[in-house]
């Protein structure tokens, strides 16, 4: 009963728990990116094995445009810098650059969001049409599916730090959500390469 009532400044800070590459959450994440990882090979697999099977017929006519497809790629590149450097400015205690970061993040990854779905509508193809055109819509649908799961995590990072949630040493959050947000990016990457520039090297 005596310990219960001793003074905070004889007891000191309470502890903040595991943080950053400590926690179960970073854990959880990269459990998370191997298994999405590991389904997104799966199906950039299938599109390269039924590339193998046939000539340049099979590629859609006319060859992808990058008209769409290249500036949005560099704005989801531009989002995932802006989110590293939300993610360092948490972590030097700036929370203007913290809010700043993730903001954009957020913004930028909702205009990718908007401009693929331009995309699709402006496809001169149905996804039943053909083997290249169904892994496209499955392919890109997927993807857009961990975008939209990675905007709901950065609007729920904005608004814990808009209430002052985060400090440098409880800052685990901000790395788990940034590490998820630059293996959708990564992930685009390939799937940018995959169906956009390799028809034309085939």
């Amino acid at each position: 009963m005596t310990d219960a009532a001793l003074p905070l400044e004889r007891t000191g800070p309470l502890p903040v728990g595991p943080t950053a590459r400590r926690g179960l959450g970073w854990w959880g994440v990269l459990c998370l990116i191997a298994t999405e990882g590991a389904l997104f090979g799966y199906l950039l697999f299938s599109y390269f094995y039924f590339a193998v099977q046939h000539d340049q017929s099979w590629f859609p006519h006319p060859l992808p445009s990058f008209r769409l497809a290249a500036p949005n790629t560099i704005i989801l590149l531009l989002s995932s810098v802006a989110m590293w450097w939300g993610d360092r400015g948490v972590r030097r205690g700036a929370r203007g650059q913290l809010l700043t970061g993730v903001s954009l993040a957020l913004l930028l990854g909702i205009v990718f969001a908007v401009v693929q779905c331009f995309e699709w509508r402006n496809k001169g193809f149905a996804w039943r049409a053909g083997g290249y055109n169904s892994l496209y819509f499955t392919i890109t649908g997927f993807h857009l599916m961990h975008v939209a799961v990675g905007l709901f995590v950065l609007l729920t990072i904005l608004v814990w730090s808009m209430l002052g949630y985060f400090s440098p040493r409880r800052s685990a959050p901000v790395l788990i959500a940034s590490v998820y947000w630059h293996f959708v990016d990564t992930v685009w990457l390939v799937v940018f390469a995959t169906f956009y520039v390799t028809p034309y090297l085939w």
